[in-house]
């Protein structure tokens, strides 16, 4: 079966699962412990905490391990928001119609509780601009939320010139980077971020771990999260997962060859090509600035729904991101790009495993001019 479905969920690399088996038979000590082996994992942990930071140009002492990027995302807003960090008189969050569908749930308690949420459209690309940034910031706004790159189109943000805006603006900047990390280069200086979120299976790791990188952690007046017994500065309580964040460690290490490796097939402009030969219509969603592993297909002459039924044993397709994708409404993403229902119904979200060969995707040009009318 062919998987195409990697921006919800990589299929972990060979290098992350030998590190799971020998971190479970080895590393299995309590990193809160004061014994040598506690010890031992409490090292190991903190190495990989100083990969990821040094890997974002970032301090060791500003990132916390969660268990994946929707806690972190919690955390970015509810713990900073809520902790006495900002002036009382903050209650305005910017953020845009096509973030990850968490955003949306902590927008609507934030907005429960007296917030004011703005919403932003993208442009005809999907994508968040700066200029609709800079003409939401007013003198309430606390914080700015706008991902790296979309979980739906692959599209790139301008998140360093967002940044810029919200530093000049004095207001805090978050970004969800599940998608870019070790896709993209990323230094958060760089990028002006002040919070950011992670994901280790979208770069192949495990899932169930993650991680967030909050500017100046230890000067800030956070409200925790998980109450516990002062795990991970005190903002998420629990045994941390010393497996988990050693096989996230080796998916740092590791995936960013196996990708440029990915990028040298040039999948996606095969697909777009066999499409051409084959006469199949076809419209891609997003413009240009993509992830080279991702693509938003509309195929309007294409019975998608006949395609993913006789095709179920072959192709693992999905419409829409993850979260939504067994749900009936159409895909917000699309919507907010101006789709109607209709064209989003027949609109696939492809994302391409690391080991894709240009055969296989021959074949599923062909299973979809079967599917063409």
């Amino acid at each position: 079966m062919l998987y195409l479905d990697t921006a919800a969920s990589y299929p972990i690399l060979p290098e992350v699962r030998q590190q799971l088996m020998n971190t479970f038979e080895s590393t299995y000590a309590n990193s809160a412990s004061s014994h040598k082996l506690g010890e031992e994992s409490a090292t190991a942990i903190n190495k990989v905490r100083e990969l990821l930071a040094d890997s974002i140009g970032a301090y060791a002492s500003e990132i916390i391990f969660t268990s994946g990027a929707t806690e972190s995302n919690n955390i970015a807003l509810k713990s900073l928001l809520l902790g006495k960090e900002l002036p009382e008189n903050k209650k305005h969050i910017i953020t845009s119609q096509i973030e990850h569908k968490c955003i949306f749930a902590i927008c609507d308690y934030l907005e429960n509780i007296g917030y004011e949420i703005t919403y932003l459209r993208p442009n005809e690309h999907g994508i968040i601009t700066t200029t609709a940034v800079n003409d939401a910031i007013t003198e309430q706004t606390a914080l700015v939320s706008i991902m790296h790159v979309n979980n739906e189109l692959g599209t790139i943000n301008p998140i360093g010139e967002i940044g810029e805006i919200c530093f000049n603006n004095n207001v805090l900047f978050h970004s969800d980077a599940a998608q870019s990390y070790g896709k993209l280069e990323i230094d958060v200086d760089d990028l002006n971020v002040d919070i950011m979120s992670f994901s280790a299976h979208k770069i192949a790791g495990p899932k169930g771990i993650g991680a967030l990188y909050i500017r100046d952690l230890r000067k800030k007046h956070l409200l925790p999260v998980i109450h516990g017994a002062g795990q991970e500065e005190g903002l998420r309580g629990g045994t941390v997962a010393t497996p988990l964040i050693l096989g996230f460690g080796t998916a740092i290490e590791t995936f960013p060859a196996h990708y440029d490796n990915f990028k040298k097939i040039m999948a996606k402009q095969h697909l777009i090509t066999m499409l051409d030969q084959n006469s199949i219509p076809y419209q891609i969603n997003g413009g240009t600035d993509v992830l080279a592993h991702c693509i938003s297909l509309t195929l309007p002459s294409t019975d998608v729904s006949l395609l993913i039924r006789d095709n179920e044993n072959e192709f693992c397709l999905a419409q829409g991101s993850a979260c939504s994708s067994k749900e009936i409404e159409a895909s917000h993403v699309l919507t907010a790009l101006g789709l109607t229902r209709e064209l989003a119904d027949c609109t696939l979200r492809i994302s391409f495993p690391l080991d894709i060969e240009l055969l296989q995707i021959n074949k599923l040009v062909q299973a979809i001019k079967k599917a063409t009318k």
